[in-house]
């Protein structure tokens, strides 16, 4: 009998952790082949590979990024292929079971929630011609009707052979994100998440887990990420993790947790401050709301005061990054109350703020009291909300406006001088300047086309020049100093007009070739070398200096390109004062 798994990921970076433990489970009884897609290829061209597997059962792993494309595929390949006996599983298909086999008549069986020992019982009345009946945790159709059988009883982690062995892997982990589970369930309730829904939290076996981290790792895995949903619940299993993973590493692995903030106790962090490299760890923490009463309404315990005490200690030791997310349109939270929420984590001044939207999820408290709230939402997935009793849609797409440039220019952390400085000194607040500019991106038609590095800068530069143009000066002289600290060889032409002109940066070149002691710091360098990697350009005010203000002098920006390091030095000094030493 020949069984084919698949799924359609987000991006082929992803992988889908779900089918290799099925897979893993299922053998060597059972051998699978698991086949991954992405969900912008032609639904006919993923229809074409799996048909050309030949499978006598096709499974699908399904979830609310990937169930629409995926109903389009199970329906080509049924018309094809009738025979083939098609399953789903996966937390989109879960819950409302019976809505699913009644609206994708090609689908045969779904398996419900956790779904190792389920499948692969399947597998085996299928190979046998048996009755399902007997298949705990499986739904199907039973003379017409959907039949949900009853649930199974949770796995013993402790049990599944591990999923990250499987040979025809081994080679394409250097290039994608390596999902890895430490443990299941979640201790919280959040509303909101169907990670609420289990009860408890069981963990895979210590050793095992260890075991499984260094192969990875020698295997050449470089981005690992933990899908626990709290992965420091438990103080001394997570200091022991981190310690292990410190003492274990390898060159140029990174390790990504969701942890809860307000929980993580100060002896960790301490730790962690003290003995965690640069950049090895990488924290995501769901914030969601600072609303106390907004948080109360969907069950979410959070003591702010503790998660502030974690968040600015983890962000002062310089060790971790961190990303902490925000949910738009929990009950009772309206437009300003979300501004607030807003203000008050990007006052954290962390690497990294996701703002996203509530969605309905299937199975969810929320969804199922969403007429409390008079939450209006999208039928099919990702069933993103569109409005409620104090949140309208003409609010939600005013957040949107803020969500689509903060990702452009905050997160990726391309001008991070330049929104320093006008979320702290020109505009209200940070909401206020994404907002502002946000509204204006989006009038302008820029959300539906391409960006170049270059547009970005000339887009904010327009931008300034109605919302504030008395901060330009400053503005412009800190871009220049964001596109050169980003760049690792001389550019040939940058977002901006140069004004200094080929002689006198020859001039200045030559000068700081005889005396490079006029600049402190400035590296003892041939004039060749300047010339050749040396970048000059004038500003207005100094952007290194702690005083962001215009003054009666210009000022000249020099930054030097080691192409070697792959590194960028900038320096920057008062134009009178070298023209003045320069003619001495």
């Amino acid at each position: 009998m020949k069984t084919v798994l698949s799924t359609l990921n987000a991006k082929y970076i992803h992988t889908c952790l779900a089918l290799r433990y099925l897979k893993s489970y299922s053998e060597p009884e059972f051998p699978v082949t698991i086949r991954e897609f992405t969900i912008k290829d032609p639904s006919l061209n993923i229809v074409t590979d799996l048909y050309s597997q030949d499978p006598d059962v096709l499974g699908f792993s399904c979830y609310i990024w990937n169930i629409e494309e995926t109903i389009k595929v199970i329906q080509m390949f049924k018309k094809i292929k009738p025979e083939t006996k098609i399953v789903l599983g996966g937390p989109e298909v879960s819950y409302d079971v019976a809505h699913w086999l009644e609206s994708i008549p090609e689908v045969d069986f779904i398996v419900v929630n956790e779904g190792e020992e389920t499948f692969k019982h399947l597998l085996t009345q299928i190979q046998n011609d048996a009755g399902f009946e007997t298949v705990a945790g499986l739904a199907y159709r039973k003379d017409g009707k959907p039949k949900i059988n009853g649930p199974r009883e949770k796995l013993d982690l402790k049990t599944v052979p591990s999923p990250f062995r499987f040979e025809e892997d081994i080679q394409s982990l250097s290039k994608r994100i390596t999902y890895f589970e430490t443990s299941r369930g979640c201790p919280y309730s959040c509303a909101f998440c169907l990670s609420s829904i289990e009860v408890g939290v069981r963990y895979f076996d210590p050793k095992l887990v260890k075991d499984d981290l260094i192969f990875l790792m020698d295997n050449g895995a470089k981005i690992i990420k933990f899908v626990d949903r709290t992965f420091n619940i438990r103080r001394d299993y997570a200091l022991d993790m981190f310690s292990f993973l410190i003492e274990n590493r390898r060159p140029g692995v990174v390790f990504q947790f969701e942890i809860t903030a307000d929980i993580m106790r100060p002896e960790v962090i301490e730790y962690l401050n003290e003995h965690a490299p640069k950049g090895l760890f990488r924290f995501e923490i769901g914030v969601q709301s600072t609303n106390d009463a907004v948080n109360e309404l969907v069950q979410r315990r959070q003591n702010f005061e503790k998660l502030t005490r974690t968040v600015t200690t983890v962000r002062d030791g310089g060790k971790i990054v961190q990303h902490l997310d925000l949910i738009a349109g929990l009950p009772e939270e309206d437009y300003n109350s979300f501004r607030k929420t807003f203000n008050d984590v990007f006052a954290f001044g962390i690497e990294e703020v996701q703002l996203g939207f509530l969605k309905m999820l299937r199975g969810t408290g929320l969804r199922l009291t969403a007429k409390k709230h008079d939450y209006v939402y999208m039928d099919h997935s990702p069933y993103e909300i569109l409005g409620n009793n104090v949140l309208t849609f003409d609010e939600i797409i005013r957040i949107k406006q803020v969500e689509d440039v903060l990702e452009k220019y905050w997160n990726d952390h391309r001008m991070d001088h330049t929104v320093k400085y006008l979320i702290h000194n020109v505009f209200e607040s940070p909401f206020d300047f994404f907002q502002e500019f946000g509204t204006y991106w989006e009038t302008r038609g820029w959300s539906r086309i391409g960006h170049q590095l270059e547009d970005l800068f000339n887009r904010l530069i327009a931008f300034l020049k109605e919302a504030a143009p008395y901060a330009l000066p400053v503005a412009e002289s800190l871009m220049k100093l964001d596109y050169l600290e980003r760049q690792q060889f001389k550019p040939r032409k940058p977002w901006w007009e140069n004004t200094q002109n080929k002689e006198d940066t020859s001039k200045i070149l030559s000068v700081l070739a005889q005396s490079p002691e006029l600049i402190k710091g400035f590296p003892a360098l041939s004039e060749k070398d300047l010339h050749k990697h040396a970048f000059v350009t004038e500003t207005t005010v100094d952007p290194l200096s702690q005083e962001l203000q215009a003054k009666d002098e210009n000022f000249l920006l020099i930054a030097l390109f080691d192409p070697k390091q792959q590194s960028t030095r900038i320096f920057s000094t008062s134009k009178e004062s070298l023209q003045v030493k320069r003619d001495a």
